[in-house]
């Protein structure tokens, strides 16, 4: 059965290109550009995994982790937040929030990205 990846990131040409990566590995991706559509399209479609940016306008990262973790309607989500914040605290507080992971966005490739994914939904 084909896995559903909610792809929140602000940055478009990064979000395309780990959307395409995703893609020709078989996933069906959808995007948001922002913590309050990423949080209507957790909602509304209930993806396998979300793909999480922290610093996104409107609505942090770490504000849709805590919404998430809030909603006892939804299922358990896996999310893995890709950020440039690479503070220890920020690391800390993803994973605290619920974050299954938590990738650094200048230490990995779109590819290793995938990977990360891969892994976390298995």
């Amino acid at each position: 059965m084909l896995k559903n990846i909610l792809v929140i990131e602000d940055d478009k040409f990064l979000r395309e290109l780990i959307s395409q990566k995703l893609i020709k590995e078989g996933y069906n991706v959808s995007e948001a550009i922002d913590g309050e559509e990423g949080l209507k399209k957790i909602k509304g479609e209930k993806p396998d995994l979300v793909l999480l940016d922290l610093i996104l306008p409107g609505i942090d990262g770490f504000e849709v982790l805590t919404k998430m973790k809030e909603d006892t309607t939804l299922p358990p989500i896996p999310v893995i937040i890709l950020s440039n914040l690479g503070q220890k605290e920020d690391v800390e507080k993803g994973l605290k929030l619920g974050a299954v992971d938590y990738l650094i966005k200048a230490h990995f490739t779109p590819g290793e990205i995938v990977e990360k994914i891969k892994g976390a939904i298995k």
